[in-house]
């Protein structure tokens, strides 16, 4: 498949069909839908101008409470990882999408977005869209959307398993979000099986979602304490810093009284007291395998859907 082929099934030049490709004005909507339509279907994705190096970082516009700090490590991380390989990095809000048409790009990650944000992406753009963080909602994602994400099961796993080799025997769990939204209700799937794997309670009692923000905290770790939990397990979001301040208020004490095991927040979970232990997506992995994609694509190579890396667990003092 090539230019001239393309055109020849839109009906068009190829040099029209160059200028929808290079987003130059002066070709309708209807048009440059058929062409980008028919490249999708033909699995065909254009050579981008070494001139073109900009990589769109498409983010929330407000404050995302279950995904917020994933969302800043990611950010920082990206923007650290791109100017490496020469790639020139735009920030945008998903509120001035609209902006896009009109900027040169030759790719575009999402961070903190889910893929029905950006469902028609292909009837838009040629360049590839890279989901951070997220799962494929659909069978068919399309021929320009791909996603670099962690392993949720085997993170969630990863957690419970160290709270039974060190002879935890109830663990409460708070979820950081809502079912629905980000990886809550991955993360809730995966939480049971790992809790039946390692012969621990799951009653429903035992696995709650915080909601949007902190407020829920203080409330649902009293609920877990009352059930006499020797653990609690809370990925997502700040769960470390609200988690220790919600025991505190129950005049208990970690390890003593309870252990911890939240998600890592790199500027404050090793200078907790005590240092937390964390599990902890591989962000910087994340940025060098988004970056590694674009790479590939640009140069026509073949690239995977989706790519899943590893969690960490980062053994500190909070469990006993």
């Amino acid at each position: 498949m090539n230019i001239r082929k393309i055109a020849e099934l839109a009906g068009v030049s190829p040099a029209t069909v160059s200028r929808v490709f290079g987003r130059n004005p002066g070709v309708s909507r209807e048009i440059s839908q058929k062409v980008l339509k028919i490249a999708a279907e033909n699995n065909y994705h254009p050579r981008i101008s070494e001139k073109q190096k900009n990589v769109v970082l498409i983010t929330p516009y407000n404050s995302v409470y279950p995904v917020q700090s994933c969302i800043d490590m990611l950010l920082m991380a990206l923007t650290q990882e791109l100017p490496k390989q020469g790639y020139r990095v735009e920030i945008l809000p998903v509120n001035s999408l609209e902006r896009l048409p009109d900027v040169r790009f030759c790719a575009a990650a999402a961070i903190g977005l889910e893929p029905s944000d950006l469902s028609e992406w292909d009837e838009h753009f040629s360049e590839p869209l890279i989901f951070l963080d997220r799962h494929p909602q659909e069978k068919n994602p399309g021929q320009n959307i791909y996603y670099v994400n962690s392993d949720e099961s085997a993170g969630m796993e990863l957690a419970l398993k160290h709270l039974k080799e060190r002879n935890c025997r109830k663990v409460g769990c708070i979820i950081h979000g809502n079912p629905g939204e980000g990886n809550a209700s991955q993360r809730e799937k995966a939480i049971r099986k790992a809790l039946k794997k390692f012969d621990l309670p799951d009653d429903d009692s035992l696995i709650r979602f915080s909601g949007n923000g902190s407020e829920q905290y203080v409330e649902l770790v009293g609920k877990l304490l009352k059930q006499k939990v020797d653990a609690l397990f809370c990925p997502g979001g700040n769960a470390g810093i609200t988690v220790l301040y919600a025991i505190s208020l129950y005049d208990k004490q970690i390890p003593e009284d309870i252990s911890l095991i939240a998600s890592e927040q790199t500027f404050f979970s090793n200078f907790a007291v005590p240092p937390q232990t964390t599990i902890t997506q591989e962000y910087q992995q994340l940025a060098s395998e988004v970056v590694s994609l674009i790479n590939r694509r640009l140069n026509g190579e073949e690239v995977p859907r989706i790519t899943t890396l590893p969690y960490r667990l980062i053994k500190r003092e909070s469990v006993r």
